[in-house]
């Protein structure tokens, strides 16, 4: 049986599902969108091609293997989407959930069963149906569990909201001794420049007491003061609104001092280093314009 251990966002990497663009079917139509990112890139003739993305992917998956990561991908499904392994399960601490995710998504699920089929059965659990909860809202941070939602009254207008106050009060009755910390994100079905789709669109922790960080992701000044706070200013990159729609914050790391990002967020990547970070940077520029990068690609399931 595989023994899950993920405690916090940044410790040494030891397995993954990565997702594939392998086969993944022709471009929406601009009904079909899911984010205004997305609908700006169909309407627009530029949304991505799959040659570029899977290039993008395996490129993602060498720097992995590099690190002796192993990596596990999903058995693929013809004409379908599964780049975001984050989106339909997550694990915290030797627990592995399952989202509830939008119903045109659950076959990605059974695309990765062969792996939950290795963890046992009691350590694999299903919110109940009114529960929405997706991996880019989930955060670990050690005795954290910092979670992305959206409190207006108009949530189920909105298909950028993806994790709902259930969601919350259901990872805080699966772990009582965490502290379970939501976080109100800003939402636009129409602009991806003020569309916070997940957690992992405005913050994300790196090494051992930093993160990157947009204010503006949050509607109330609280929840961004809280992780102020808790970090501390000096520690946080703080990232501006066009760095948030290019998705500077969907960075991913492998270990404490190891972090993979994207070879064109050339400031951040600058600030990494100085910060005594290596970073591992690759092309990810198609598959951001899907309003998902790099931590939104991957699933893991076992850290040091």
């Amino acid at each position: 049986m595989m023994q899950l251990n993920i405690k916090n966002e940044t410790s040494r990497l030891r397995a993954v599902v990565l997702g594939t663009a392998v086969n993944n079917g022709p471009t929406p139509t601009i009904k079909e969108a899911y984010d205004p990112k997305s609908l700006e890139h169909i309407a627009a003739g530029t949304y991505p091609v799959e040659k570029d993305m899977a290039a993008e992917i395996h490129a993602f998956q060498a720097v992995l293997q590099k690190y002796d990561v192993e990596v596990y991908r999903p058995e693929m499904i013809e004409n379908y989407n599964q780049i975001f392994a984050r989106d339909i399960g997550f694990v915290i601490d030797d627990v592995f959930v399952k989202s509830n995710i939008l119903p045109d998504r659950e076959r990605e699920l059974d695309a990765i069963q062969y792996v939950i089929e290795q963890i046992s059965p009691l350590k694999v659990v299903r919110p109940p149906e009114e529960v929405h909860i997706e991996g880019g809202d989930v955060m670990l941070w050690n005795d954290h569990i910092f979670i992305g939602t959206y409190k207006g009254r108009d949530y189920k207008d909105y298909i950028t909201a993806r994790t709902n106050m259930a969601g919350v009060n259901y990872i805080k009755s699966l772990f009582p001794n965490k502290i379970v910390k939501e976080f109100d994100l800003v939402k636009s079905k129409l602009e991806a420049r003020d569309n916070a789709l997940h957690l992992d669109c405005c913050f994300q922790p790196v090494g051992k007491n930093k993160g990157i960080i947009y204010k503006r992701g949050f509607r109330e000044e609280a929840d961004y003061l809280y992780l102020v706070d808790l970090f501390g200013e000096e520690n946080l990159f703080h990232i501006e609104r066009n760095e948030m729609y290019h998705m500077f914050s969907n960075v991913f790391s492998i270990d404490e001092n190891v972090v993979v990002s994207e070879r064109n967020f050339t400031r951040l990547n600058n600030w990494l280093r100085e910060k005594g970070f290596i970073v591992e940077e690759i092309p990810y520029a198609e598959i951001a314009k899907q309003e998902g990068l790099l931590r939104c690609s991957t699933l893991p399931l076992i850290r040091e």
